[in-house]
């Protein structure tokens, strides 16, 4: 299984397979920072005492994505970056709070249309030079460039108009309207030095994962399919410091071997992430503690609307109506999921149980088939080989095959799935995963990474120009602008209901994502609700006599 996120609404899908970590793989075989006889030995962990130690983390997505932060959606890429990037603010890993990061404060206001920031004094980036205004509107120009194509773009182009340098240490947004929901946003804008990233093909080697920032860890070397290496930064001077004076993230896509790194007598890691459902039980029989979080994690049917009947609405609710989701999440996810009532999980701070909910009820299945003159379906599953994907294929097929639909799985590497999508191949169905709340956590991000007229997705599925579907792009406009929190949150929730009763592209279960660590070498851990580990805020457990 390839570290992937696929639902993203880049420029074209060439592209975005090389920002999420795809193509990219090949690319960053080029990087200077591969430019060595070998990697690094993945067995640096634990050997030191105190503040010498060298925390160890397994990652189970490839870390040979993207790493410019403007256009990456890979999970190790993203959460590395977290720790060598700030943004003028951040946001906690669970809640989403903002804090000030490169910022001195959060805005008081966020009522009104200019929104200003004064750097934080003595702030350097990782080569020691010094952070100023001119970086922050230079990365933020980027992004709001109409002729340069950024993931980031889709973040922010809706609401914000544009960055002002006020001096050296004080800038201002200016937004197009009120929208307070955007000051969360501000961490997917990480600051970037001008003076490295301006230069000729810079943001080439950025994706291949050459990384400069100002937070508290700095790359010391990246080996793509391997590892990655960072190491406190001691010119940091912001709210979270490093408490690893060195951190190994190991990338093992294959969960035995991810499982077998972090435990039994061998193990070397302390963190690993990604942790299979089936193995839970044995990491906690050996001492690890294992988490869970749920969140937007989903696995989601997209039509193609353009080959009948699945242009007829009455086909695409039958077969959802059709999946027995309570089997699913016992079988497959082993009761680490919850069937979807809305496409927001009820977590979500926006969730609404929606006016058409898919529980399981064949009979009706049957029944508008019968009334959309599809009886006798054949489908063909165009699946994505992620392997709890592929486990919940099996109660698809079964379920399909219950009301007389003769179903064929035809689980396989992501990118070729999604290389047909571009070679505008024919299909039927894709079944996929997907989990925007690596981005965030307010509805409307999330909408918009999934629907809406460029997006990507909505290419895939051949729907973008519906008459349904302009109306739709039209409330969420609408819904955008809307300045009251509350009528803004209902009229989120009003389209929510329109994508729930059409299910172009709608999630079937939401599930946990776990996290195991040892407790007796790590504090301050959360499991989070999306791939990757945050430790801006874990620690060495004390030892007698040592240091931390």
């Amino acid at each position: 299984m390839r570290d992937v996120t696929p639902d993203v609404p880049a420029p074209n899908r060439r592209a975005f397979l090389k920002y999420s970590g795809v193509l990219g793989a090949a690319a960053a075989l080029s990087s200077p920072l591969t430019a060595c006889s070998g990697p690094r030995s993945t067995n640096d962990t634990d050997g030191g005492e105190g503040g010498d130690r060298t925390l160890t983390a397994v990652i189970g997505y490839g870390n040979d994505g993207s790493w410019d932060p403007a256009q990456t959606a890979s999970a190790f890429c993203m959460a590395a970056n977290n720790h060598i990037y700030e943004g003028l603010l951040d946001t906690d890993p669970i809640s989403r709070e903002p804090y000030a990061a490169l910022a001195t404060e959060v805005p008081k206001d966020l009522s009104g249309t200019s929104w200003k920031f004064t750097l934080r004094p003595g702030a350097t980036f990782h080569d020691g030079r010094p952070v100023t205004a001119d970086d922050v509107v230079f990365v933020f120009e980027r992004i709001l460039d109409p002729d340069t194509r950024t993931l980031a773009k889709g973040f922010f182009a809706s609401w914000l108009k544009e960055v002002r340098e006020i001096d050296a240490r004080n800038v201002e947004l200016a937004l197009k309207f009120p929208f307070p929901e955007g000051v969360s946003r501000l961490t997917l804008a990480k600051i970037m030095p001008k003076h490295v990233f301006s230069l000729p093909g810079a943001f080439d080697d950025a994706i291949k994962g050459k990384a400069i920032g100002s937070g508290p860890y700095r790359q010391t070397a990246h080996h793509p399919k391997s590892n990655t290496v960072f190491e406190a930064f001691a010119g940091y001077n912001g709210p979270r410091r490093a408490a690893f004076k060195r951190m190994n993230w190991l990338t093992i896509v294959d969960a035995a071997s991810r499982v077998a790194r972090i435990s039994g007598t061998g193990a070397g890691a302390q963190i690993a992430e990604n942790i299979p459902y089936a193995n839970i039980g044995q990491l906690t029989r050996g001492g690890l503690t294992v988490e869970g979080a749920a969140g937007m994690n989903n696995l989601f049917l997209m039509f193609n609307t353009e080959h009948k009947p699945f242009d007829d609405v009455r086909v695409r609710q039958a077969l959802h109506y059709a999946i027995d989701t309570e089997k699913m999440i016992e079988v497959a996810l082993k009761g680490h999921g919850r069937p979807s009532s809305s496409f927001l999980d009820e977590g979500n701070p926006g969730y609404r149980r929606a006016k058409t909910v898919y529980d399981h009820d064949p009979e009706k299945a049957k029944r508008l088939l019968k009334e959309a003159g599809a009886e006798g379906l054949k489908i063909n599953v165009l699946a994505v080989n992620v392997s709890w994907i592929v486990d919940c294929l099996p109660t698809v097929k079964a379920s399909w095959d219950a009301i007389g639909v003769e179903t064929a799985l035809a689980p396989q590497e992501t990118t070729a799935v999604f290389t047909k999508m571009d070679q505008k191949q024919d299909y039927q169905v894709v079944a996929a995963a997907s989990n925007p709340n690596q981005f965030g956590l307010d509805a409307d991000l999330i909408m918009r990474y999934n629907y809406g007229p460029q997006n990507l997705w909505m290419g895939y599925a051949r729907w973008a120009d519906h008459p349904v579907a302009r109306k739709l792009f039209t409330d969420m406009d609408r819904a955008t602008m809307e300045p009251d929190p509350d009528r803004k949150k209902a009229m989120v929730q009003d389209y929510i209901d329109i994508v729930a009763e059409q299910a172009v592209l709608y999630p079937v279960v939401h599930n946990e994502l776990m996290t195991a660590w040892d407790p007796k070498k790590l504090t301050g851990i959360r499991a989070q609700p999306y791939p990757g580990i945050d430790l801006l805020q874990a620690t060495w457990v004390q030892r007698q006599g040592a240091g931390s």
